[in-house]
């Protein structure tokens, strides 16, 4: 008998997690072994109150096209986590809104507190001898899941900060006098994001000189150093930090004379590092300075994203519908890189249970310059990554985008 599957978005969006929806759907219309395909609206969050569609039914073929192509949670996202305790009675009222839809098939598109959810849903079926099936598609431009390459909307997020950084330093390049510009890349443990604006330089030298990452311990007075020594060498300095810089102490540099509030899942909402450092550096040496965030942009902009990243994207998606199909549950789509030059990568599943709750690093030893540089083995793995142009529908010079009904 057909199973119906349903699909949900959560977390921050990203420029291709509809890349995701888009190969999730098309797979589950392709598959006689799939009656329905279901969208949660709002995630689980809104799913428990009831808000969802039917894609198979509301979408047209021309509107699954645009929706590859268009950025943000097309089904809306949410920040929810699920009960701890498997024995809450949020479980059991859910797993009857899957009977009472003939869910067989679950998928959850998003990044690590997501792949908890999975975690979740899919030993609380086990335990209770479910036969629904929860595979997790993975997506985050912070590039922190473990058991993948990378992740999908890295790569456009990646391709967003490297051209945008470089815009920045031509514009700062044009007056003579001394310059200092500080910008501020997402990133709230893993410097991934920030590394990736060593993509922007046009040859060995170039701006921006200074990296700053929060693998490493920030000092200041280490700082003042780097930057008297870039100024031998240019008079505008560009410098991009993540928005999670902290001390030898633990505590983040937008920490500093500023109250820091929590969300949902208590994470510190960390923003004003570069603004501290450039208070700092206009007091130390007395010279034009700005900071610039450039905040969701990162994670919105459609017209920059990388063409291997959303046909990646759209791959997660489709092999997670295989995955489920297979008969796998518990598990996540993650990417295995096969090759360099030309590059290549495969999907495969791993144990969801191991990724989650859990963060990948920017690798140490991709680190370089006392902590100031990355090195050019993070080159030759991020440039695959942002390769691509997209061909778009435009209307009156805009990008045509998919809104929900």
């Amino acid at each position: 008998m057909k199973k119906n599957a349903i699909v949900g978005q959560s977390g921050g969006p990203t420029a291709v997690i509809n890349a995701s929806l888009y190969g999730v759907i098309r797979e589950g219309m392709a598959r006689e072994e799939i009656g329905r395909v279901y969208g949660m609206i709002n995630g689980i969050e809104g799913f428990m109150s009831g808000n969802y569609m039917d894609l198979t039914k509301d979408l047209t073929e021309e509107e699954l096209e645009l929706l590859k192509l268009t950025p943000a949670a097309y089904l809306g996202s949410c920040r929810y986590k699920l009960p701890d305790d498997l024995s809450s009675p949020f479980y059991p009222a859910l797993f009857e809104k899957f009977r009472a839809m003939e869910i067989g098939y679950f998928f959850y598109i998003g990044g690590n507190d997501s792949m908890d959810t999975v975690s979740k849903l899919s030993r609380y079926a086990a335990h209770h001898e479910s036969d629904i099936r929860f595979i997790g598609i993975p997506k985050t431009i912070d590039n922190d899941l473990i058991l993948t390459d990378h992740t999908p909307g890295y790569g456009s997020a990646a391709k967003y900060v490297a051209d945008t950084v470089r815009e920045i330093v031509l514009d700062a390049s044009v007056y003579q006098q001394k310059s200092v510009t500080i910008i501020e890349l997402m990133g709230r443990h893993a410097g991934w994001l920030t590394a990736a604006s060593a993509l922007a330089r046009k040859f060995k030298g170039d701006n921006p000189l200074l990296i700053y990452l929060p693998e490493t311990a920030f000092d200041f007075e280490q700082f003042a150093s780097d930057v008297e020594a870039a100024f031998l060498k240019t008079s505008s300095l560009i410098i991009c930090v993540s928005e999670g810089l902290s001390d030898g102490s633990g505590t983040f540099i937008c920490e500093y004379g500023e109250e820091i509030r929590l969300d949902a899942f208590g994470h510190k909402m960390l923003t004003g590092s570069a603004k501290t450092l450039e208070n700092f550096v206009r007091s130390r040496f007395g010279v034009k300075v700005r900071s610039v965030e450039l905040n969701v942009s990162q994670r919105c902009s459609g017209m920059l994203a990388s063409a291997t990243d959303i046909e990646e994207a759209a791959q997660a998606g489709s092999e997670g519908v295989k995955a489920a199909l297979n008969g796998l549950t518990g598990m996540m789509i993650a990417f295995e890189r096969t090759g360099n030059s030309p590059y290549s990568m495969e999907c495969k599943a791993v144990d969801v249970n191991q990724v989650c709750n859990q963060e990948k690093h920017f690798p140490s030893q991709w680190i370089c310059g006392n902590g100031t540089d990355v090195s050019d083995e993070f080159l030759e793995y991020a440039l695959p990554l942002i390769q691509g142009e997209v061909q778009r529908k435009i209307e009156d010079g805009r990008p045509l985008y998919l809104y929900r009904k």
